[in-house]
């Protein structure tokens, strides 16, 4: 396995992935992007929401990490491919639009250029309004928006997790 593409010594603690899936609105009827699903750590709490399985595709770069969640979850739309190319990623069979982009990824591993590409990116497939949600065990914020547009806001650190992380939410305004 490639050190930037693992960015933690645990998976995600299940109080984070709590609070990373707490920002989608199910009943929005959007599908969800997840980026970086791993172990399916927030996977399995993205689920806990209600959001069926259908209404959620995940990007994912290691094959073995994309044939465990086909294993484990049928009907999920596991994508293997970069998640720093989206567009490519995705291709022209993707959703119009997300209802939320929840990130996995170990940002802190890639250049700035890069983490600020990929919130781009991430924020042109969102519905208008709607977050794209990173955590991080930075103490500053993992991509600075470079648009006035982008709101940015952070959670609490969860302290619960291994080691403790905080969770990032950008969002263009409407």
């Amino acid at each position: 396995m490639a050190p930037r593409t693992v960015g933690a010594v645990a998976p995600t603690s299940s109080e984070t992935a709590a609070l990373m899936a707490s920002f989608v609105n199910v009943g929005s009827g959007l599908p969800v992007l997840e980026l970086g699903p791993g172990t399916g750590a927030i996977t399995r709490a993205l689920l806990a929401t209600g959001l069926p399985q259908d209404r959620l595709y995940t990007v994912e770069y290691s094959r073995r990490f994309c044939r465990q969640l086909r294993e484990a979850y049928p009907r999920l739309h596991v994508v293997q491919g970069d998640a720093f190319a989206l567009h490519q990623t995705l291709t022209a069979s993707r959703p119009r639009a997300f209802d939320a982009v929840i990130s996995g990824l170990p940002l802190l591993n890639f250049p700035k250029s890069k983490r600020q590409a990929l919130l781009n990116e991430a924020l042109d497939l969102l519905a208008p309004g709607r977050p794209f949600v990173q955590f991080s065990y930075g103490v500053a914020a993992p991509v600075t928006p470079s648009s006035q547009d982008v709101r940015m806001t952070r959670t609490p650190w969860v302290l619960r997790n291994v080691p403790p992380a905080r969770v990032w939410i950008y969002a263009r305004e409407e």
